[in-house]
């Protein structure tokens, strides 16, 4: 599936990505993802696309976002739209569909194989633009969830789809490493509260 003579380029839908990755039950380590890649073929460009909630103090995904930026990612985000529904709940949306096929289409001179993480049926359109260009495209995501997280007409239309699942083992968190972050995460959390006290 992979030519260690190619030139790869990684496109990560991330609000995709994580809802994939929780519905089969385990974290991605974005270190040994880029590891795994980069054992398969040259990674010219590894990107991570995400909307961001601006007028929250903290955000969760910051961390993240600022760990990707440092260590061999492209982090492309927005701010997020913020609404309230006709039941009056309030939603986030946050599309970053057009920013990743932009990205794609602008390197589809350069890159032999674009590897996409997102079961999003609305990129099948840029799958076959980039295969027209003489462009091998995998997408990865997943069927073993109900249902399934990935759109049917995108895995026909990609030359490789790539079970997520498969992957868990490369490129997958530990359960030791998941409580030992999560752990740090809460002393974070009550440190920062008893500094608060005082």
């Amino acid at each position: 599936m992979f030519d260690e003579r190619e030139k790869i380029a990684l496109f990560i839908d991330g609000a995709n990505l994580y809802a994939t990755s929780r519905g089969l039950g385990f974290d991605i380590d974005y270190r040994r993802m880029l590891a795994h890649f980069q054992s398969q073929g040259y990674v010219l460009r590894a990107y991570y696309y995400t909307a961001l909630v601006e007028d929250s103090e903290y955000s969760s995904i910051r961390p993240l976002i600022d760990w990707l930026d440092y260590n061999g990612y492209r982090v492309v985000t927005k701010p997020a739209k913020e609404f309230t529904d006709s039941a009056g709940r309030r939603k986030v949306k946050g599309n970053m569909d057009i920013e990743l096929a932009v990205d794609a289409m602008e390197l589809s001179d350069t890159v032999d194989h674009f590897v996409l993480f997102s079961g999003d049926g609305d990129f099948r359109s840029l799958v076959e633009a980039l295969q027209r260009r003489g462009r091998k495209v995998s997408v990865i995501s997943t069927l073993q969830t109900n249902p399934p997280m990935i759109a049917d007409d995108l895995r026909r239309q990609a030359d490789h789809f790539i079970e997520l699942s498969t992957l868990r083992a490369e490129i997958g968190r530990t359960p030791a490493e998941r409580e030992a972050r999560l752990a740090r995460r809460a002393e974070a959390v009550e440190a920062a509260e008893s500094d608060d006290d005082y």
